[in-house]
């Protein structure tokens, strides 16, 4: 059993319904000659819709649910019924569930916000009986339409966290330490690298009751957007972030070094993500003096940085004031900003060439063979064969 039910990457088949054919009936009463065509028509097939919902935090609930299948429309019927409509499958997602083509890369949608609602499939639209088609020439049409076809697609559902903070850094650079100080989430600590398996958020409380949300994601190592160490599996959840903070420790070789290995490997996966607000924090800076502390800072890089150590509560709040100023600028703002920057900024479509190989290292390579058989059914009506 895996120490944790975190999924973020799944791949899943959808199907929506296909419309219902109109009816071809002709009106047969007692005492009424010629009734005419009284056809109804065809109801229309569900559709497929994806739906924003707070309650969910992973993706788990969709990992052993591969097939989401809407109902086809019913058939037309006598005296002008409708057939009825099929019945939508509805997919709760958390949200910050991104869409992508799995064949083709392709971006589909992102759906940020609860009660959100995309239709993915589109139903086929009923067809239209005979009723639709007399006219003064044609007064006993023996024909009618035939719904629409279903649609179908395999798509990749990835979860991007939503966090104003993203924190990154190499193993052991203290950000879970830091986020279990600051918040009240309980992140794995310990004394070895990829100690964090898996992305945490925790919920930072500042002045006057207000708070912003940080995510701490497993420690990125040198040519991680290359699939070394844990690779590109969790660079995805800073995407989103406002504000990045780097966290390299003070009795690192070279603090500026490593720093600039972190933004390198950033600029790799996601050149839009230089355009994100960047905050430096040396950590474990209890071990250092005033002095010492002085003599560091002329070989920082040129970015707002500051020193704490989370174990003895060194300039915490200095660096929650950094931050904090940072989030309240309007171009450090992703939601004041224009829809097709938030698009271009975090999404990107996925290589065609590189998609495969993502699958298979995701566990999601396997193939959905599913074969549909459209069975014959019976006319509502029982007047089609005439």
């Amino acid at each position: 059993m895996p120490e944790s039910n975190f999924v973020d990457y799944v791949k899943i088949y959808c199907r929506s319904g296909k419309g219902g054919r109109g009816s071809a009936h002709m009106r047969r009463e007692k005492f009424v000659p010629n009734g005419g065509p009284d056809g109804g028509d065809g109801g229309r097939g569900g559709h497929v819709i994806l739906r924003g919902n707070r309650n969910y935090w992973t993706l788990l609930h969709l990992r052993y649910a591969r097939h989401a299948f809407a109902t086809h429309g019913g058939n037309g019927g006598s005296a002008r019924c409708f057939g009825k409509d099929g019945e939508d499958k509805i997919i709760e997602v958390p949200c910050g569930t991104v869409v992508y083509n799995a064949e083709t890369g392709e971006y589909i949608c992102d759906v940020t916000e609860h009660g959100q609602e995309v239709i993915l499939l589109r139903g086929g639209r009923g067809g239209l009986g005979n009723w639709h088609f007399r006219t003064a020439t044609r007064q006993a049409p023996r024909f009618a339409q035939p719904g629409e076809p279903m649609q179908e697609m395999t798509i990749i559902l990835e979860l991007k966290l939503l966090a104003d903070v993203g924190l990154v850094g190499f193993p052991n650079a203290g950000k879970s330490t830091l986020l279990s100080t600051l918040s009240a989430a309980k992140p794995k600590i310990a004394d070895y690298p990829f100690t964090t398996m898996e992305p945490n958020l925790g919920i930072v409380s500042y002045r006057d009751g207000q708070s912003f949300v940080m995510a701490d994601i497993p420690g990125i190592i040198e040519g991680a957007s290359e699939g070394k160490g844990l690779g590109l599996r969790f660079l995805r959840h800073i995407e989103r972030n406002s504000v990045l903070l780097f966290m390299v420790p003070a009795d690192s070789d070279d603090i500026a070094k490593e720093y600039g290995i972190l933004l390198r490997e950033l600029e790799n996966f996601n050149p839009d993500m230089l355009e994100k607000q960047r905050i430096l924090a040396i950590t474990k800076s209890d071990m250092l003096d005033e002095e010492l502390m002085e003599a560091i800072e002329p070989t920082l890089p040129d970015v707002p940085h500051v020193f704490i150590s989370s174990v003895a509560q060194f300039h915490l709040q200095e660096l929650k004031d950094l931050l904090w100023r940072e989030l309240v600028k309007e171009e450090n703002k992703l939601q004041a900003a224009p829809a097709e920057h938030i698009d271009r900024l975090v999404h990107r479509p996925k290589l065609a060439a590189s998609l495969a190989e993502e699958l298979a290292l995701e566990g999601e390579d396997e193939d959905f063979d599913f074969e549909y058989v459209d069975e014959e059914e019976a006319d509502v009506d029982g007047a089609d064969e005439e």
